[in-house]
């Protein structure tokens, strides 16, 4: 049997990133004095304690509840490291943070297009095509979100770091030696990027939701979060298939994936991918390195 290929994912956060590895996360910052600061973290994920929530539609729940905590947990610390905040969040914080940020992607992706697509009844009162509506509503606002906060500086930064973790992931995956000069050939747009992957969930969601029929519209928001694990299991089951297939059909299903990269990225300056390099560098295993790495950090201590 051939080795199973050795995959590591990231996260842009303020003035740095994020990375995972099988066994480690690391959270890079550039902080105001220009030093590099890492914050490194075992994995401890509950899918180790649990092997079940590996199998397929399982494990794609699980690596989204995951990745939020530990996204936001990276997000406090490089807040903190940036000097935007004195300290880091703590367990009941991230818990409170997590549940109202639940709350409001409820409120603006479910609630509010669920509500709308009522606007819909005078073409006609056929339940598909009304959820068809919603789907196509749900979609309009997530790209419009997009869009809107990619016109704010600070975000247009965090977009740079976005764009440093996917080309040094890339270059990672050449085999390529990271260093600035190499990771600057390589694409910003990834297939496994979690924004390919938000989305997926929304444009499954359209066909999931769509025979659902067209009940009160309690019923209608409850059955939308009640079934978002499934849609989650199956969009995750297609960045996972995607990622290493060359099917053209799976090809063609995260090409809107990609093309709202273009919006998510921007190209990093030299000063981003060294903290990116530095963040990918911490969660590799020492044998699994390129030769001819860089190093990037001066005073380690």
């Amino acid at each position: 049997m051939s080795e199973k290929k050795l995959s590591i994912g990231g996260q842009a956060v303020i003035e740095g990133v994020m990375m995972r590895g099988p066994e480690k996360v690391a959270t890079a910052v550039r902080t105001p004095d220009k030093k590099i600061e890492l914050d490194i973290r075992p994995v401890n994920s509950i899918s180790d304690r649990f092997p079940i929530l590996k199998k397929p539609m399982l494990r794609g729940c699980v690596s989204l509840g995951e990745s939020l905590v530990m996204g936001l947990r990276s997000l406090s610390y490089s807040a903190q490291m940036a000097g935007e905040e004195d300290e880091q969040l703590t367990d009941k914080e991230l818990a409170g943070t997590i549940v109202f940020a639940f709350v409001m992607a409820a409120v603006l992706f479910v609630a509010i297009p669920t509500g709308a697509a009522k606007l819909f009844h005078f073409i006609t009162e056929d339940p598909v095509f009304l959820n068809l509506m919603e789907g196509a509503l749900r979609l309009l606002i997530f790209v419009g979100y997009i869009g809107a906060i990619s016109l704010m500086k600070d975000i247009q930064r965090v977009f740079q770091y976005h764009g440093a973790e996917h080309k040094t992931i890339a270059c990672f995956e050449a085999g390529e030696a990271l260093t600035v000069e190499n990771v600057k050939k390589h694409t910003r747009l990834h297939k496994r990027c979690g924004t390919s992957f938000l989305l997926i969930v929304m444009l499954v969601s359209i066909f999931v939701f769509a025979f659902l029929g067209w009940p009160d519209l309690w019923l209608r928001i409850l059955s939308r979060v009640i079934l978002l694990p499934v849609v989650a299991g199956i969009s995750y089951e297609i960045i996972k298939l995607s990622a290493n297939s060359d099917n053209c059909v799976l090809g063609w299903a995260i090409k809107p994936g990609l093309w709202l990269q273009y919006m998510t990225t921007r190209e990093p300056d030299d000063d981003m991918i060294e903290v990116a390099i530095e963040s990918a560098k911490a969660v590799l295993p020492e044998d699994k390195i390129p030769a001819g790495t860089a190093n990037y950090i001066q005073d380690i201590s």
